[in-house]
Parts: C-alpha cells; sequence; structure tokens
C-alpha cells in the first residue's frame, strides 16, 4: 500500500478485491457479489467525486455496476459516526465481497466489524497510527488502501492563515470530539500555534446542529479580548 497511489489506481483494488472473492462463495451466490460502500460524504461534490471514480474503477476492471456487481451505499451525516458500526456490522453480517470505507471514520467502524471481509478504505490520516494496517508496505489482515496524510496538515494551514491575518494573536481549532484523528490534530496543531507565538484554543461540535453555538463560544471569547487582536480559526477535525 502507498499513499502515493493515484486515486483512479488505488479504486481498482476494490475491483481486484471483488475479483479475487473465492470461487466457491461465488457458486454458492445466486446474485453478483455485493460491494458495501460507507461514507460520511453526503450529497456534496467530494461524495460525487469519490462515487464516481470508484465506479469508474470497477469499470476498468470489467464489473459494471447495476450487471456484474452490486453496490450498496450507506452514508450518514458527518458527525453521527455511532451509526457507522452499525451499518459496517450489517453489511458483513449480510456476507459482503468486498466493504469500502471512507473516510477515517467509516474505515475505523469497518475495521471494528470485520476481521475477514476485505475492506479497501481512503483516508486522510496514518492508517498504521489508527490501527487499519500493520504496516504501509505491508498491510496485513484483510485492509487495504490509500492515504493523502491530509491530516498531517494542520501546521501548513495554520501558516497559511497566518499569512492571511498576520495580526492575529490566537488560534483556535473546531473539531469533533468523537473523530479518531482528534487527538492527534489537537495536538499537532497546538504544537504549531506555539511554534507561531499564537494562544491556542479548542471548540468541539458533535454535528452541524451545534456549529452555532461552538462559533458563538468563539465570539463570546474574542470579545473578552482586550488588546484588539484577530482570533483565527480552523475547522479541521469533522
Amino acid at each position: 500500500m502507498s499513499h502515493r497511489i493515484k486515486r483512479r489506481e488505488f479504486i481498482t483494488l476494490v475491483a481486484s478485491a471483488a475479483a479475487t472473492w473465492p470461487l466457491a462463495a461465488r457458486a454458492q451466490q445466486s446474485t453478483v457479489p455485493v460491494i458495501g460502500y460507507l461514507t460520511t460524504f453526503v450529497g456534496d461534490a467530494t461524495s460525487r467525486r469519490f462515487a464516481e471514480a470508484f465506479r469508474e474503477g470497477l469499470k476498468e476492471q470489467g464489473f459494471v455496476e447495476g450487471q456484474n456487481v452490486a453496490v450498496e451505499y450507506r452514508s450518514v451525516e458527518q458527525g453521527q459516526y455511532d451509526q457507522l458500526r452499525k451499518m459496517a456490522a450489517d453489511f458483513v453480517g449480510r456476507g459482503i465481497a468486498v466493504l469500502f470505507a471512507t473516510p477515517i471514520p467509516a474505515a475505523v467502524a469497518a475495521k471494528a466489524a470485520t476481521a475477514t471481509t476485505p475492506i479497501v478504505f481512503v483516508i486522510g490520516s496514518d492508517p498504521v497510527e489508527m490501527g487499519l494496517v500493520a504496516s504501509l508496505s505491508r498491510p496485513g489482515a484483510n485492509a487495504t488502501g490509500a492515504t493523502f496524510f491530509s491530516v498531517h496538515l494542520g501546521a501548513k494551514r495554520l501558516e497559511l492563515l497566518r499569512e492571511l491575518a498576520p495580526s492575529a494573536a490566537s488560534v483556535a481549532l473546531l473539531v469533533h470530539p468523537s473523530n479518531p484523528t482528534t487527538a492527534r490534530q489537537i495536538k499537532d496543531t497546538q504544537a504549531a500555534a506555539a511554534a507561531l507565538r499564537l494562544q491556542f484554543a479548542t471548540v468541539s461540535a458533535s454535528s452541524p446542529g451545534e456549529f452555532d453555538k461552538a462559533f458563538a463560544t468563539l465570539v463570546e471569547q474574542r470579545t473578552e479580548r482586550t488588546d484588539g487582536k484577530r482570533r483565527l480559526a480552523i475547522h479541521q477535525s469533522f
């Protein structure tokens, strides 16, 4: 597994996993193999891009959705992570051929649901650190995939924000308390803030419905400042 793999090349891993589904198991099935698609991307440009690339990759490997392979899509709104494990367990219990999961909360839920069903993931964090694979070069077990390591870009994002607002004296990170990457992102961003001599704070939101409250907290904290300097806000761990 390589984090340098191109998206389309990666998506073909799903098709390859379906192709290696045991012949005996196929013979026992009266229907085409089923791929479970588990995600927190819902109805936005990102979800559409992933779904399109997913289907293109399958087609390049000779699998056409609705003809010789079936794909069942399950998704939750970002933040509603408690539903992911139930969905993953349901997929596994029904004997799907492959479980595709993106981003990291879905991948972690998939890994927790099965040690045997093939899992293919696309995530933005370190799969070794998240317990998905043994190593990047030798994933082992039943999971493989690609990572863009975007979760490690907190310091760079903060540097860019500082360039846009050089007079800012503090930074706040908006996080989801249940996201598996939250602790790492807080640690990395806090270290970057210290290096830039910025005060650092975090605010939490478990769903989009809590955004207003989180931002209201930031506004309240800002009004308490006496030096008149600005506070930067980063929405990173949702």
